[in-house]
């Protein structure tokens, strides 16, 4: 589908299409070119898309690239003085909290929004203090095919908990994995809170084993060690295209959508630097760098309308959960802190 709109062509057509979109601007502002913009991100196209944004406008990106869960402490460090413009990374609970905090700019809406589908405009907050740039499950069940009979691939979450899984369930820790906790807050509103703990219990009284991140797992379930693994589709998707001996099944109750969500800081140093870069990645340039140079970061289905989807990710039918963000956000540390006490020690 083509775009109704002008390319990207040069820096300063692009500047005053973006700007366009932001709202109005004083004379000053709109005549001061942005020179920076400073990125903080955990995602793994991270760098192409500001390699394509700098080339696109003349703006240099200086990009801080690290896990989810150490971007957050960053975040937090830095407090009421933010050194960054835009932030980056998988999880809209996080997202809340920030915007709850005031750390997030509100009420701004990219020219490129319009542009957004159905699923996408779903998981756009009502003050526009994030936005969405892809989804991805926040877990999936992975199978190791040597270990796993076609017959006996679980697909639901419950049968995790069967004898013949007894030992070989493993998953990520959500204190330190960004994705595994809204796959915890997943659990809990498909079952309720107090059924989603005594889930886990029992998962852990079956043997849960419990890894630091996706590697640690992925490792354990090409090893045999594991049969069985829950964490982030794109992951599991990524690790199918290089070991055959890897499936992946999506339960029947429901996986968490997980978006990537983009947030401008409330005081960005640079803050038309930061509409524009939220713009660019929403157009389709910015969409066909995220779905082709991000690795297994790519293989997300994208939520704006002509926007192509990674052929890698399978055409499968997958019933997606929502998790209200502002609920997940307020309640992570407490949950994350039950899940340590209760079935990591």
């Amino acid at each position: 589908m083509v775009r109704r709109y002008v390319p990207f062509l040069l820096a300063a057509s692009l500047g005053s299409a973006l700007l366009a979109g932001c709202g109005s601007t004083t004379p000053s502002s709109a005549a001061q070119k942005p020179t920076k913009l400073v990125l903080y991100s955990a995602q793994g196209y991270d760098q192409a898309e500001a390699t394509a944004f700098q080339k696109a406008t003349g703006i240099k990106v200086e990009l801080t690239d690290m896990s989810t869960g150490d971007l957050l402490a960053k975040l937090q460090a830095e407090g009421s003085h933010p050194k960054w413009d835009v932030v980056w990374f998988d999880g809209n609970g996080a997202m809340a909290a920030l915007d709850a905090q005031g750390e997030l700019l509100r009420g701004f809406t990219p020219a490129n929004a319009k542009y957004y589908t159905a699923l996408g405009k779903s998981l756009l907050p009502k003050d526009h203090a994030w936005f969405p740039g892809g989804v991805t499950a926040a877990a999936a069940i992975a199978y190791n095919k040597k270990s796993v009979p076609t017959a006996d691939v679980p697909t639901s979450w419950t049968q995790l908990l069967s004898p013949q899984f007894k030992g070989s369930v493993g998953m990520n820790n959500p204190a330190i994995s960004g994705p595994t906790y809204p796959f915890v807050a997943e659990i809990f509103k498909i079952m309720g809170v107090s059924q989603g703990q005594q889930f886990f219990k029992q998962l852990k009284q079956n043997g849960l084993h419990i890894y630091p991140t996706n590697g640690n797992t992925l490792q354990a379930l090409q090893s045999g060690a594991l049969k069985v693994a829950m964490f982030q589709d794109s992951a599991i998707l990524s690790a199918m295209q290089q070991d055959p001996n890897i499936g992946i099944s999506y339960p029947t109750e429901g996986v968490a959508m997980l978006p990537d969500d983009m947030a401008i800081s409330s005081k960005a140093p640079d803050l038309e630097a930061a509409k524009m870069f939220v713009n660019f990645v929403l157009s389709q340039k910015g969409q066909q760098v995220q779905t082709t140079q991000g690795g297994g970061d790519s293989l997300y289905q994208p939520v704006v309308t002509d926007a192509t989807e990674n052929p890698s990710r399978p055409n499968v039918s997958i019933k997606w959960i929502t998790v209200d963000p502002i609920w997940a956000g307020n309640h992570e540390s407490a949950l994350v802190q039950w899940f340590t006490d209760n079935v990591v020690q």
